[in-house]
C-alpha cells in the first residue's frame, strides 16, 4: 500500500483487500480497480488479531475459517478468476505485508483453494 503504485511495473489490475478504507488516501492517489472490503476479516477477528505477530498462526487458521463462508467463497473465486486473467495486486494499508490478511488471500489465490 505504501508503495507507488505502477502501471509500467505491471500491477495489472489492482484489488484493495481491507475492510476499512486508509487513512489520508483518495481514490485517484490509490489507484484501484476495485475495493473487496467484503472479503477483509471480520472486525472481530481484525481488532483480537491486532497485528501481534505472535498471533499470526491463530489468525490464519481463523481467517480461513471465515472465508469458507458462500459469499467469501464466491468473492475468492473472483479474485482467483482476476489472478488467471492477468497480474492481480492485492493491496492493503497493513505496514506488515508479511503477515497479513493479503498475504493469506495471495496464498489461497495461489493455491487455488
Amino acid at each position: 500500500m505504501y508503495e507507488a503504485p505502477s502501471r509500467e511495473r505491471g500491477d495489472g489490475r489492482r484489488v484493495l483487500v481491507d475492510r476499512l478504507w486508509p487513512r489520508g488516501m483518495t481514490k485517484d492517489r490509490l489507484e484501484i480497480d476495485l475495493w473487496m472490503k467484503e472479503i477483509a476479516p471480520s472486525s472481530d477477528l481484525r481488532r483480537w488479531y491486532g497485528h501481534r505477530p505472535e498471533r499470526f498462526a491463530a489468525f490464519t487458521a481463523r481467517y480461513r475459517e471465515e472465508l469458507r463462508s458462500t459469499e467469501r467463497e464466491t468473492d475468492l473465486a473472483g479474485l482467483r478468476r482476476m489472478a488467471r486473467r492477468g497480474r492481480l495486486t492485492l493491496l492493503t494499508a497493513t505496514r506488515d505485508v508479511d503477515r497479513s490478511a493479503a498475504i493469506v488471500l495471495a496464498d489461497l489465490i495461489q493455491r487455488g483453494r
